[in-house]
């Protein structure tokens, strides 16, 4: 009989379902060390976000078949080494959907009528009616940063509260935003004057880090109302303080922060009755807490039962016949994918992947999976190979499969924008060896690592050492570089340089202002 170990507090219903086909251990949560020694007799491990499972412990797990996380995020499992171990890993995407969108309108509302204060007030003694006298959101504008599962759950009922809708998603189509009744704005600059209430439903990436900012700020309608229960740092919270004092924003309405091990120094806690704060308690309900839990067990019984899971995030999770023929090629076509993603600007409209050499022969329906998840988790969480081709068809993404005669074993991912034409092409030149063979109108040939810089410039002289003599002084290692020229304008070169570290906005501000210099680009894989 399979035998299952859960380390952190998970609902007791999620232990009864297990144990209809398992052993079931439940053990308090425990250290690296403690869990290597015993991990290697379970078929399958369950956790929430207490228990680390490292590379240490998945190593140990010789009889492991799956690892599930009974909430959303994964970032104490490393997927990544699962992966190799053949590990399936799964996770709850939808179980506090509804609690998540819940508590936006619930932050929304109190935040209108002051229900905090006025609560706090009458426990007090007082009766001060005139003190917190509210405002109605009914005819009032919502606009909605991020129109995802919550995102459309908070349009749908903000409109049944008579409010006016406006939506900035440049991954989602005009027609898809406007068929839900909301109003559609393609550029962020027309966004902000148009807002009474704002909230955020996106994750947070290097393109929405501090999005709301002071900058920003400037631009909202006087006197407008903000509410965040998606990440913390998407909002600089100095920013936002600043206009709130000095009344350029009315109120907020903050669920998560910037660092929410030391909350109590973010400038918000100063502002009393003006920002409405909780502890991160968008998916805090019973119902929500129940539902992953129930999610992730239900998981378990399929694998350990020989079926597949429904929410699982890595490889494992395609049919191993299909995925045996073209698994070496899985890694090269979400990473081209990843990096025609992070090139492409505006609202993706169709994907065109072309093979060529042996993949003509195949069927490479899981490198179609490959590439919808690379493309979209560029820039949004929760995507894996199971929900991947779901969100691509829900945002009309249209994917165009082609087969090329050529004989180099190759894939060419073109992405079609609103605003842009991206072209990446990748390819095997050995059984192992990984290449990025075309960027656009460049013909390169260079290893794709998790940190990419891309510098077009003007061909001319000294070039490479101003680009590199910034990068240096701040302190970034080059580990690869290649200049590839323009193959339809002689004058105009790129180098594609894989650095050690990130590369902060700071960094690609200064190598953009060389005289020469186009604007830099960041690649994270």
């Amino acid at each position: 009989m399979a035998k299952v170990l859960i380390t952190d507090k998970i609902n007791d219903l999620a232990v009864r379902i297990v144990s209809n086909v398992a052993q079931v251990d439940n053990l308090p949560t425990m250290d690296e060390d403690k869990l290597c020694e015993i991990i290697g007799e379970y078929d399958a491990l369950l956790v929430r976000s207490q228990t680390k499972v490292t590379k240490k412990i998945i190593e140990a797990a010789k009889n492991l078949k799956i690892i599930g996380r009974a909430g959303v995020g994964v970032d104490n499992i490393d997927v990544e080494a699962a992966t190799k171990q053949g590990i399936i890993v799964v996770n709850s995407p939808d179980g506090n959907t509804h609690a998540a969108a819940e508590h936006t309108i619930a932050m929304m509302m109190a935040m209108s009528r002051n229900i905090p204060s006025a609560d706090l007030s009458v426990k007090q003694g007082l009766w001060e009616r005139s003190k917190f006298t509210g405002v109605e959101v009914y005819s009032k504008t919502l606009g909605i940063i991020g129109l995802g599962k919550i995102g459309t759950i908070v349009l749908n009922v903000a409109h049944a509260l008579g409010m006016k809708v406006v939506v900035y998603d440049p991954y989602a189509k005009a027609e898809i935003v406007e068929k839900s009744g909301a109003k559609y704005i393609q550029n962020l600059d027309d966004f902000w004057g148009l807002c009474d209430y704002i909230t955020i439903h996106t994750p947070k990436t290097k393109e929405t880090a501090n999005l709301i900012n002071e900058d920003t700020l400037k631009k909202t309608k006087k006197g407008v109302r903000i509410i965040n229960c998606a990440r913390g740092g998407i909002i600089d919270e100095a920013a936002l303080a600043k206009a709130i004092e000095e009344g350029q924003v009315a109120q907020c309405a903050i669920d998560v922060y910037e660092d929410e091990k030391h909350v109590d120094k973010s400038p918000l806690i100063k502002l009393g009755s003006k920002a409405i704060l909780t502890p991160h308690l968008g998916a805090s309900t019973d119902e929500a807490q129940i539902n992953v839990a129930l999610d992730v067990a239900n998981q378990v019984v399929e694998v350990l039962s020989g079926r597949n899971a429904t929410s699982a995030i890595n490889i494992p999770a395609l049919k191993p016949q299909k995925l045996e023929a073209v698994k070496e090629f899985m890694e090269l076509a979400e990473n081209i994918a990843k990096i025609a993603s992070q090139l492409s600007k505006g609202a993706i409209k169709d994907i065109k992947i072309n093979v060529s050499g042996k993949l003509a022969t195949l069927d490479i329906s899981p490198l179609e999976i490959a590439i919808l998840k690379g493309v979209l988790s560029a820039n949004m969480v929760g995507i894996n190979y199971v929900n991947a081709p779901v969100m691509a068809q829900a945002r009309g993404i249209e994917v165009k499969i082609s087969k090329s005669t050529s004989k180099d074993d190759s894939i060419e991912v073109e992405i079609v924008s609103s605003d842009s034409h991206t072209i990446v092409k990748g390819a095997l030149i050995a059984k192992d060896v990984k290449r990025i063979v075309q960027l656009n109108n460049y013909i390169t040939s260079i290893e794709p690592q998790n940190n990419m810089l891309l510098v077009p410039h003007i061909n001319k002289p000294n070039m490479v050492a101003q680009v590199a003599s910034v990068i240096g002084a701040d302190n970034i290692n080059i580990s690869g570089m290649q200049v590839a020229q323009n193959i339809e304008k002689s004058e105009k070169s790129i180098m594609i340089i894989n650095v050690d570290s990130v590369v902060e906005e700071s960094t690609l501000n200064k190598i953009s202002k060389i005289e020469g210099v186009d604007r830099a680009a960041y690649i994270s894989l």
